[in-house]
């Protein structure tokens, strides 16, 4: 081999190497990153370090280098950490890029593929909760609903659902819209159950002859954008409804975590 290529190859050695020190340095940095986005109040150097695995030296230099970057920011008089303005765009753009429905739409195909569940999706709508989906299980279900239906708030637990993670304000509104309106307390206690267990239920309420599960779908601000709601007649044995709620609900709560909301029952 000619020392010319000896002398190739070992640039061509170098430069891989730097290339994996420069990736692994972008991992930690992300790493640094994830951690202050944890925290809901800027933290301190030593709760960015535990968080991200590295020593207070080592993190006191990314979030250095993160800073000088934008994407870290440090408050003078507390000297604490949090996301910078460049970090908040980033975050801002990709949210901007997140379509919640198209994401559902095949998970919520793929849940009912798997279960055989009768499933749909709704939205809110100017009239109330509109079906937005329907994805027929395995055995049909023979209903009136359908595409573009309008489901109450107060007997369905489609609107249970949306009740639950909705505004004092905007369920205020709702009653004082509603003819006969139920008792305050009564929906306190229900949206303190929804919250509580992130599902609504009601068994016969809307149709005779069908149970019907709802799970919502928060967007970045806990507010419900969409609601997966499944259904079963008495030919599904009810042993079977919370184990398939535990996968309808891991599905809508990773539809949520994806565009940057949080899952935290109360």
């Amino acid at each position: 081999m000619m020392l010319d290529d000896i002398g190739a190859d070992a640039d061509l050695q170098e430069t891989a190497g730097s290339a994996r020190r420069g990736i692994q340095s972008v991992g930690i940095g992300f790493r640094v990153l994830s951690a202050l986005a944890a925290e809901a109040e800027p933290s301190a150097l030593g709760t960015v370090a535990r968080r991200s695995g590295l020593s207070p030296s080592q993190a006191h230099r990314y979030l250095a280098s993160l800073i000088d970057a934008g994407m870290a920011h440090q408050h003078a008089a507390s000297g604490r950490y949090e996301l910078g303005p460049q970090a908040i765009q980033i975050g801002l753009a990709a949210l901007a890029r997140v379509d919640v429905f198209a994401a559902a739409d095949p998970a919520i195909a793929a849940f009912t593929r798997e279960t055989g569940r009768t499933t749909l999706i709704a939205a809110r709508g100017p009239l109330g909760p509109t079906i937005v989906r329907w994805h027929a299980g395995r055995r049909p279900i023979v209903t009136s609903l359908a595409i573009g239906s309008v489901l109450p708030y107060f007997n369905s637990a489609t609107g249970h659902a949306f009740l639950g993670l909705m505004t004092d304000e905007e369920v205020e509104g709702l009653l004082a819209e509603e003819p006969s309106p139920p008792q305050p307390a009564a929906v306190a206690a229900l949206r303190r159950k929804v919250r509580s267990r992130m599902c609504a239920s009601v068994d016969e309420l809307l149709i005779p002859g069908l149970r019907a599960t709802a799970v919502p779908i928060l967007d970045i601000q806990g507010r419900p954008v969409l609601v997966a709601t499944m259904m079963a007649t008495p030919a599904f044995p009810r042993s079977e409804d919370d184990g398939i709620l535990h996968k309808l609900q891991d599905a809508c709560r990773s539809l949520t975590e994806r565009q940057g909301g949080t899952w935290a029952p109360s």
